[in-house]
C-alpha cells in the first residue's frame, strides 16, 4: 500500500514546565541555543519561546512551553516530553490516508501552528473507532515548506 505522502524528519520538539524560564535558562543560557520568535495563545492554553537547533533547512525548533494556567487544558506541561513534530510533504494526503488507516487526530484538524506552519495533530491515545495513536506520545505532522521539502530529496 503506498504513502501519498513522506515524513521528512524532525521539525520540533516540544518541552513544557510551569515555568518556562527555568527551561529557558537551560536551554538558551546555559545551551546556547537562539531564541527564533515566541508564541502566546490563550485558546491553546501557552506561552512559548521557539528555540532553533542547527542550521536551516535541517535544523530543529526546541519549544519550551508554559502553561497561561496551569488548571486549564491543554495542560502543556503534562506530560514534560509535550510532543515531536514531523515535517510531512503533503498533510492533507498524510491526514486523509492515515485516518483511512485508523489513525485518530486530535480536535481541531488542520490549522495553522506557532510556527506558522499548517499543522495536523497525532492524538496520544486511540479510541474504539480509530485505534491507532501516538501511544502516550502527541505527534505533531507540520506541512513543510517547498524550501524543506526539496533539501530532503
Amino acid at each position: 500500500m503506498e504513502k501519498p505522502f513522506r515524513i521528512l524528519g524532525i521539525q520540533q520538539i516540544a518541552i513544557g514546565g510551569l515555568d518556562k524560564e527555568k527551561l529557558k535558562k537551560l536551554w538558551v543560557d546555559l545551551l546556547g541555543l537562539k531564541i527564533k520568535h515566541s508564541f502566546r495563545s490563550e485558546k491553546e492554553n501557552v506561552d512559548e519561546d521557539i528555540l532553533e537547533l542547527g542550521k536551516h533547512p535541517y535544523s530543529v525548533e526546541i519549544d519550551i512551553m508554559q502553561p497561561l494556567d496551569p488548571e486549564k487544558t491543554p495542560k502543556v506541561h503534562i506530560p514534560p516530553l509535550n510532543h515531536i513534530g514531523l515535517w510531512v510533504d503533503d498533510l492533507e494526503n498524510a491526514v486523509d490516508w492515515l485516518t483511512k488507516q485508523g489513525v485518530r487526530f486530535a480536535p481541531g484538524g488542520i490549522r495553522v501552528g506557532a510556527s506558522g506552519h499548517k499543522v495536523a495533530f497525532i492524538h496520544p491515545k486511540g479510541n474504539e473507532e480509530l485505534p491507532l495513536s501516538g501511544e502516550g506520545v502527541l505527534i505533531e505532522l507540520v506541512q513543510a515548506p517547498q524550501e524543506i521539502i526539496q533539501a530532503f530529496q
